[in-house]
C-alpha cells in the first residue's frame, strides 16, 4: 500500500501551471482539461492546522489531466525531473494501461515533462513513452533521455498560458496526419 506524507506535493508547481493554463484554454473555448484528483485516505490528521499528515492512496489513479480539445478527447501526466533523463519508475504500469486504452479509443495521451535544469518542458507523445517503458520493464533503460525528446514539441510560455502544450499537441496531430497520409 502506497502512502502520503509531505513529499506527496513533489511535481505542484508544474501543476500549478498547468492547471492556469487550463483555465485560460478554458475561459478562451479552446479545450476543457481537467484535474483528475489521486484519491487518499487520510490516517493522520493535524488537529490544530487541519492538514493531512500521513495517508494512503485509496485506489490507483489514471492520470493528471482529462478532457477534450477542440472535439478530440486527450490524457496526459505531469512529470518533473530535475536529471538529464526522466525515470520511467515514476510511470506506473495502471498508467501505461490507461493511456493504452485511451489511445485505442481514438484519445491522444501523452506526458508534459519539465526538465527543471534545463528551464524546458515538452509534450512527449505516447508512443514514445510506451517505447521505453516496455523496454525498462523488459530489462533495458530505466529511464527516457533527455535528447529522445521531439524537439518540435518543446512547450513554451505564449498568450497568456504558462505551459501552451496546445502547439506542441497541434504540431503532433499535424506530423500523425502527415504519416497517416504518406504510408
Amino acid at each position: 500500500m502506497a502512502y502520503w506524507n509531505t513529499r506527496g506535493l513533489r511535481g505542484s508547481t508544474l501543476e500549478e501551471l498547468i492547471n492556469y493554463t487550463n483555465e485560460i484554454y478554458r475561459s478562451k473555448g479552446l479545450a476543457i482539461i481537467q484535474k483528475i484528483p489521486t484519491p487518499i485516505k487520510p490516517v493522520k490528521i493535524n488537529q490544530e492546522n487541519r492538514t493531512i499528515t500521513l495517508a494512503y492512496f485509496d485506489q490507483k489513479s489514471t492520470v493528471d489531466y482529462i478532457g477534450v480539445v477542440q472535439g478530440i478527447p486527450v490524457c496526459f501526466d505531469a512529470k518533473e525531473t530535475t536529471r538529464k533523463s526522466l525515470p520511467i519508475q515514476n510511470i506506473h504500469e495502471h498508467q501505461i494501461c490507461f493511456m493504452e486504452d485511451f489511445q485505442r479509443q481514438d484519445g491522444i495521451a501523452f506526458l508534459l515533462v519539465s526538465f527543471i535544469e534545463h528551464n524546458q518542458y515538452f509534450m512527449l507523445p505516447f508512443n514514445i513513452l510506451k517505447k521505453y517503458w516496455y523496454q525498462a520493464k523488459n530489462g533495458g533503460r530505466k529511464s527516457i533521455p533527455y535528447d529522445v525528446f521531439p524537439k518540435e514539441l518543446e512547450i513554451f510560455s505564449k498568450q497568456g498560458a504558462y505551459i501552451h502544450y496546445l502547439e506542441a499537441l497541434n504540431t503532433y496531430l499535424n506530423i500523425k496526419n502527415n504519416y497517416k497520409m504518406n504510408k
